[in-house]
């Protein structure tokens, strides 16, 4: 049984890639993470004595931190870190716990370079529609939680990429984009290791609304029609993706936990 200052896997399985996902730190020495270069959904990574400062610099308030087993590294920098006021926790059985679990697992080696911000920062086109919204939701949500997205002229990408070493995405003939019929979100969610059964079912929602095929899935027109009423609404790309943020949020959560809920009212006679 837990003890008051841990999370088990399955507790933060339900919180991964929903707006009350805790602050993850994976705290593991360098040759356990050499041994596996894969993070939780999320984690940052960093050593135990800077962990707090991480934490503290981030501006979060609820933590969880993991090392190999859940033992010294992670419950020491977490004690660290309610000395410091923030609320810490360790995950029981620590990555090992989480592998075992068969929970998905981020390869380190695709997520980009931080920046001068300590972010991974992104690139594409302006007046984003569908996919241009479910990816920089995935990232955030899955991937890195302070990633920067600039949206800018479609012909500045790639040059804009170049100067503020960014990573384009949804765009022509770079990594992060289309590959044969499946559109950029199917590409992510492939690369990061993501295939949980509600992802790969956001993926065909996204895919049928970014690719014309409305008829893939129910859902997909009406994530079209949402997205672009988005568009119409707003003028400002990053308040546009702020109000995606919570569309995605509601099409994942649909996803994970409401596929087979149905809903009629019947007049009274």
């Amino acid at each position: 049984m837990p003890s008051n200052t841990e999370i088990t896997v399955s507790q933060l399985a339900r919180l991964i890639g929903t707006p009350e996902q805790p602050r993850l730190i994976d705290v593991r020495d360098d040759e356990d993470f050499c041994a596996d270069p894969r993070l939780v959904p999320g984690a940052s990574r960093t050593s135990p004595a800077r962990a707090a400062a991480m934490a503290h610099a981030s501006g979060a308030r609820k933590v969880v931190v993991i090392c190999q087993k859940g033992r010294k590294l992670s419950q020491g920098a977490a004690a660290w870190m309610r000395h410091h006021g923030l609320e810490a926790e360790t995950l029981e059985g620590g990555f090992e716990a989480w592998r075992e679990g068969g929970g998905p697992l981020v390869p380190f080696s695709r997520i980009p370079p931080p920046g001068e911000s300590g972010a991974s920062v992104w690139v594409t086109r302006a007046r984003p529609k569908i996919d241009r919204i479910a990816c920089p939701w995935l990232i955030r949500r899955f991937v890195d939680p302070d990633a920067v997205f600039l949206y800018v002229d479609q012909g500045e990408v790639l040059a804009v990429a170049e100067k503020f070493d960014a990573t384009p995405f949804d765009m022509p003939d770079v990594y992060w984009s289309h590959r044969d019929d499946r559109c950029t979100f199917d590409t992510m969610v492939e690369e990061f290791g993501l295939l949980t059964e509600p992802l790969l079912k956001l993926s065909a929602i996204v895919r049928g609304a970014d690719t014309q095929r409305l008829d893939l899935t129910p859902q997909s027109a009406g994530f079209l029609a949402a997205c672009l009423g988005l568009s119409r609404i707003h003028k400002d790309d990053l308040k546009q993706l702020e109000a995606g943020m919570v569309l995605c949020d509601a099409f994942y959560r649909w996803c994970r936990d409401a596929v087979d809920e149905t809903h009629n009212w019947t007049s009274p006679t």
